[in-house]
């Protein structure tokens, strides 16, 4: 059945998890990977896929085979972001399982994700280890096995630092707590995901997530990755991986993520020092021969700068909703420092980390 999601269809039978299947333009993958989703051997699930005004013949492709599966449509692309933020209130269900149509599953990746969840309640979103399909020896980039971020805000992986994979040799098979779990496939707490206000939407694609679980933490829920659950990423569908459009969110997103979420005194000064940053990330990129690299960079800060008013008015309201709290998975040195002067291209490289210890709170 396919539903319009202005017409607030009636998704709201409540199910232990809800399956939320996000697609735009993808037909091929679907019909390459949701065999495997239909297979997911987790009792008391339903699949709902959200087609994000796709211009594609997705539509009629699931109307003419998979009729059983409810669809929602929207009829304009407004971002990534926007596909959750209109479908989520209309879909009832105690958890979502975010995926995106990129994503090859086996039928046990979802029942250890919503296990750990049910046997700790203030979990609110967990991740499983993220394999590349096109070489299942590496991680993926998106997310690999559980995200972190260092004191200035770089984020990285347990698997993944900057653009260096690591191959799974399974040198991260315990159970972590994170600080961010992956948009491309994770499991949310349904209550602690409306309770901090889902995703921002001037994100569009990219970081969202980790602002999410940000605010998470922040308002007293954990963030975890669990290993024994494993999928398999294409990767680069949403924006392609090394496009000047990525190069340009990722930049401009840090500095919205950073402004809504740091606590006052921290703020007032990191945001100037990663600005720096930027500014000497860009002069690098311009000197190794890719200007346009350079051009996003300097558009992302010209577009931050221009809103900065409208993300000083959310995180004044983030502030009253979600106060301040210890939050778990920060570096607390610069992974940039480690990465690029002292060349600790691994997680486990990286001194001052717990290996390899399960559960534990922060690194």
């Amino acid at each position: 059945m396919i539903y319009a999601c202005r017409e607030k269809p009636k998704l709201r039978v409540k199910e232990k998890v809800a399956v939320v299947l996000l697609s735009y333009n993808s037909r091929s993958y679907l019909e390459r990977f949701l065999p495997f989703v239909l297979k997911t051997a987790c009792p008391g699930y339903r699949l709902v896929i959200v087609d994000n005004a796709s211009t594609d013949d997705t539509l009629q492709f699931l109307a003419k085979h998979y009729p059983q599966i409810d669809v929602l449509h929207i009829a304009k692309n407004r971002g990534f972001t926007n596909g959750f933020v209109e479908s989520l209130p209309c879909i009832g269900a105690e958890y979502y399982a975010l995926l995106t149509s990129d994503v090859e599953v086996p039928p046990d990746w979802l029942d250890p994700l919503v296990r750990e969840m049910e046997q700790d309640p203030s979990l609110g979103a967990c991740q499983p280890k993220i394999r590349a399909y096109h070489d299942r020896r590496f991680f993926e980039y998106a997310g690999a096995c559980g995200g972190l971020i260092d004191r200035f805000g770089y984020p990285f992986c347990r698997g993944r630092i900057f653009d260096r994979v690591e191959k799974d040799e399974g040198q991260y098979e315990d159970v972590r707590d994170v600080f961010w779990a992956s948009g491309a496939v994770f499991l949310l707490r349904a209550e602690a995901y409306h309770k901090v206000g889902g995703f921002d939407n001037d994100f569009f694609a990219h970081m969202e997530e980790i602002d999410l679980c940000w605010r998470m933490q922040s308002a007293g829920y954990g963030i975890r990755a669990v290993p024994q659950s494993e999928v398999y990423h294409v990767g680069g569908s949403v924006i392609l991986y090394g496009s000047t459009e990525k190069v340009y969110h990722n930049y401009r997103n840090n500095l919205i993520m950073l402004t809504k979420n740091l606590p006052a005194g921290r703020l007032c000064w990191m945001l100037p020092w990663r600005m720096l940053l930027d500014l000497v990330s860009c002069l690098q990129l311009l000197l190794s021969g890719h200007p346009k690299d350079c051009g996003a960079v300097l558009k992302a800060h010209r577009h931050f700068l221009r809103a900065f008013g409208k993300h000083r008015r959310k995180r004044r309201h983030i502030v009253r909703k979600v106060p301040y709290r210890k939050l778990q998975g920060i570096y607390r040195k610069s992974i940039v420092f480690q990465f690029f002067v002292r060349g600790r291209k691994t997680y486990s490289e990286l001194p001052g980390i717990d290996l390899p210890g399960k559960r534990r709170n922060s690194v």
